[in-house]
């Protein structure tokens, strides 16, 4: 690796789509977040999580205050165009001197789930870890229970790379942890696949799909 200097650490920018804008964690969006994430029937969104569901509004400004303050990453609201934040994901575990980076603490409302907002979000995310800033590897983490998680990593063309056994105990139980990755070679390969499924002629005048993203990215990693 000639010439290879350490690369700056993610910071608070904002990332603007076609379907969705990803802006740095801030009050304004404690509102839109509490009532996407922290409905009745929305615990199981949080089974995963490291934290609890918030109770009220209250709690989930003072979950916000953690977030935005925190050394150990920078989170981003998911805030699909013409609507109210609905998501957040994280870029975490930097370590900027080897060019790599996580993306963990990902949280979907039911309505933002199975979209193209969704879906771009990540995209986003990536250019910005790849382009911007240069980094050579990208992590997705999961508790190897988590079969959503996992499908949705194996879908983006994330490779799958192992699992570390009693990685950790959260909320009184054993969590075993899958590792998934991409490279900088990886994303250049599966560049065109995301910018094919994103391209407004893949979905019909009702939304729906013509081909999946499942298929393009296995076909790019294929080839």
């Amino acid at each position: 690796m000639p010439g290879w200097r350490p690369r700056a650490r993610p910071g608070p920018v904002t990332l603007v789509g076609a379907s969705v804008r990803l802006e740095p964690v801030a009050q304004q969006h404690a509102d839109g977040l509490h009532a996407a994430l922290c409905g009745p029937e929305d615990a199981s969104l949080w089974t995963y999580r490291h934290d609890e569901m918030p109770a009220d509004r209250e709690a989930m400004a003072a979950r916000i205050r953690v977030l935005d303050g925190s050394p150990e990453g920078v989170t981003f609201a998911v805030v699909p165009t013409g609507g109210e934040a609905a998501g957040q994901a994280t870029l975490m575990r930097t370590d900027a001197a080897q060019g790599s980076v996580e993306v963990g603490g990902i949280l979907y409302a039911r309505s933002l789930q199975r979209t193209r907002a969704a879906t771009e979000a990540m995209v986003l995310l990536m250019r910005h870890v790849f382009d911007d800033l240069g980094y050579r590897r990208y992590e997705w983490k999961l508790d190897a229970l988590n079969a959503p998680s996992a499908v949705a990593a194996r879908r983006l063309g994330f490779s799958y790379e192992g699992v570390f056994r009693q990685a950790m105990v959260y909320k009184g139980r054993n969590r075993d942890t899958m590792w998934f990755a991409m490279t900088d070679g990886d994303f250049a390969r599966l560049r065109p696949a995301y910018d094919a499924w994103l391209d407004p002629a893949n979905f019909d005048d009702y939304g729906r799909q013509r081909a999946s993203l499942s298929d393009l990215t296995a076909a790019a990693v294929a080839g």
